[in-house]
Order: structure tokens, then sequence, then C-alpha cells
């Protein structure tokens, strides 16, 4: 009996092996096809040793980084397979970034997709004083399908697309001109330098990825289905709020902590909206939509913020007349220690719903250099006074706006 209960389950563990590994190499062959690789890939030296590479690949560090980018991957995972590219793309922003929207590099490319400046306005990321939307994953994420799109119906292939990601278009032109051909393996040729090695080692890593996470081996002796399987889960959701409204009012009409509230929105650099947008994007955890919509009041915020880059001849007293604030409070929420300002120091001004000025008319006033003294548009001014023409006289009283 003995032998027999042994020798099924050494014919099941055989069988087991047979079909993980059949399963691993058809899954290999389709991850090839969907980036519109050959599978003689398969044979390719580098990518066998780096499969065969066990201590640095199957290493806790792939599991590490899938973990700690739980609050992104299944966001993901479910917009590229929505956009119909192919899903190995999950690992190129994995290779970019190890899924930190807070990434940056030495050559300035920021976020989850590691855009440059140019790139992210090309594809409609705004960057300015109060968002940098490279680190938005959501519109990072469009943005980086949109562009992955526009490469593969420039070069024709998804691998072009996935090189020429990370070297740059042009240099993908000069590769496939100076080879003569766009086929991979010659692409790849070493000596030739056809392309960097940085981006002949990243076709493979990602390639390498994707098969770790789809390795029934890997998956089974690492434990590791849970981390595989978090696709079909959503963990944060949009709402729109107010401009000028602070991470703070909304972590404590949810209640979580601004540090939670915060790490799903790196592309807000001062923790509020952008104020001059009417309204705006915040991210909050999805779980928590109900609680939003009961407890969030947009008409009930508590202020508007606004940062003020300093000019020269700027002070903290005429910044606070300018804004209709005392420059005490503008010191002490900036937390500074004296009264000196540097040329493009940015604070933040904290505007409690202001009121309007009202100016009286002294002699040899006009409305031009009443408009220019207080930054306001001539015809805000006549609008706001209900003033048909420009005609003012002494001692006569107007109302000024603040206007940021």
């Amino acid at each position: 009996m003995f032998r027999i209960i042994f020798f099924i389950v050494l014919c099941y563990q055989g069988l087991f092996a047979f079909l993980s590994t059949q399963n691993n190499y058809q899954e290999q062959v389709r991850v090839l096809n969907s980036l519109d690789i050959d599978s003689t890939f398969l044979t390719d030296s580098v990518f066998i040793s780096m499969k065969e590479d066990v201590n640095r690949y199957k290493t806790k560090h792939f599991l590490n980084v899938l973990e700690n980018g739980h609050r992104f991957v299944p966001v993901l995972r479910k917009m590229i397979k929505e956009a119909g590219i192919p899903d190995a793309f999950l690992y190129l922003a994995m290779a970019e970034s190890n899924f930190a929207p807070t990434a940056y590099s030495k050559a300035r490319a920021v976020g989850l997709w590691q855009f440059m400046p140019y790139t992210a306005g090309k594809f409609g990321l705004n960057i300015d004083l109060y968002v940098d939307e490279r680190r938005d994953p959501i519109k990072s994420t469009q943005a980086a399908i949109t562009y992955l799109k526009y490469l593969h119906e420039r070069f024709g292939k998804w691998y072009l697309a996935a090189i020429a990601y990370n070297c740059g278009e042009g240099r993908v032109s000069w590769a496939i001109k100076q080879a003569g051909t766009d086929d991979l393996a010659t692409l790849l040729i070493k000596n030739k330098k056809y392309i960097p090695r940085e981006s002949r080692l990243y076709i493979r890593k990602i390639m390498m990825m994707q098969h770790l996470a789809t390795s029934t081996d890997f998956i089974v002796e690492n434990d590791a289905g849970y981390l595989m399987n978090r696709g079909s889960t959503n963990t944060f959701t949009k709402v729109m709020v107010k401009g000028g409204t602070t991470l703070d009012e909304i972590a404590e009409s949810i209640g979580v902590s601004k540090k939670e509230i915060s790490s799903y929105n790196h592309h807000l650099r001062y923790g509020f909206t952008p104020p001059n947008d009417g309204e705006y994007h915040v991210y909050i955890p999805y779980d928590k939509q109900t609680l939003f919509h009961q407890n969030f009041d947009n008409s009930q915020t508590k202020g508007r913020f606004y940062v003020h880059v300093v000019n020269k001849g700027d002070s903290l007293y005429s910044i606070g007349k300018h804004y209709g604030i005392s420059y005490k409070i503008i010191k002490d929420f900036n937390n500074l220690k004296n009264n000196v300002l540097s040329i493009n120091d940015k604070l933040i001004i904290p505007v409690v719903k202001p009121k309007n000025r009202v100016y009286t008319i002294k002699k040899g006033d006009t409305i031009g250099e009443i408009s220019q003294k207080y930054n306001v548009a001539i015809n805000t001014i006549l609008k706001i006074n209900n003033k048909k023409d420009s005609i003012i006289v002494p001692g006569e009283k107007i109302v000024i706006p603040y206007t940021y």
C-alpha cells in the first residue's frame, strides 16, 4: 500500500511539474507574441541567463515592489487591459519606477511612467506651481498608454515601442537605419551597439518580470498568488472638489490620516488643489466614497491657498497687502524665522474669504493708475462698481476686488 501511495505521489508531482512547465512555456510564447516578438527569442542567451539567474531575479525585491505598489498595480493593470495594449507593459512601469509615483531620475524624469517635462506636456500632463501630473497615477497612465500607442503606430511593433519609450524615437529610428532591419535579435547585438546597453537590457527585463509574474512555479514557490491576482480590486477612486481645497479637509471628512490621503495624491505639490481651477480631482480610498459624499461639503471649505513666487522688490508686507492678509500670517504659515526673502522663493498664501477693498479717489487719480497699482483689470473695476465709463472724481469710493 505504501509503495502504491508513494508511486501515485511521484506520478502526481511529475504530472504537475510537466503541466506547469508546459503552461509556463506557452505563457512565455504568448507574452512574446503580444509584443510582436518571435518565439525563437526564448533561445536568446541573455534572456536565458536572466531566467536562470535565480539569485538575482527570483528574490524578494520583485515581490516587495509588487507589495509596495499595491495601491496602483490593480488600477494600472485594468487600464492597460481596457486600452488593448500588451499586458507586459505593466512591467514597463515597474522597470521605470518600481511603481513609485515619487520616482525621480537625474534626467528629470518623474512619476510612475518617468515622463520628461516636454513629453509630459505633449501628452496632456500639466506641470505648474500647484500640480505635477506626472505623479498622478491615472492621468500619467492614460498619457503613457497614448504615448505607447503613438510609438506603436510609428514603428509598427510593440517591442520597438517599448525600446523607444526608454531611449527615444530618434535613437530607434537611427538603430533601424544602421542595422538595415527592425529585427529584435539584430538590434540587440551587443558589439554593434545599435541601441544603448540600458535599452538592450530593458526589453529583456520587461519580459523577465512578466515571466515571473505568470510563472506557475514562481508563484507556487513564493506563495505569491494573492499578489498576482489583485487586478480585479479597485483601490481608489476620483472625486471632484473646489480649487484651494486641502487634503486635510478631505482626510478629516472620511476618517483617514493626512499621510494616507497624501499617498494617493502625490501630484498635488502643496497638499491642496489648484486655487485658480473651479474644480479639480482628488483620489480617495475606494471604500471611503460613501463617507465622502455624506460628510464633505464643498461649500464649507475653510479658504483658498495660493503659491506666490517672490519677485524683485517683494516683501512680506507688500505680499500680505496684495492678498489682503497680515504679513504675520504668511510668516507663520511658512515657518519663516525672519522677514528676509529671496527671489524665486515660493510662499504658500492662506486666504480666508477675503473682502473687497474700498478705495477713496484722490485728486489726480485715474482708473488706469488704480488698475495698475492693484493689478486688477480696468473692466473688472468698472463692472464691480456698475460704472459705464472711466470717469472718477476725488472723494468717490470705489470697490477694488482681490484677484489672484
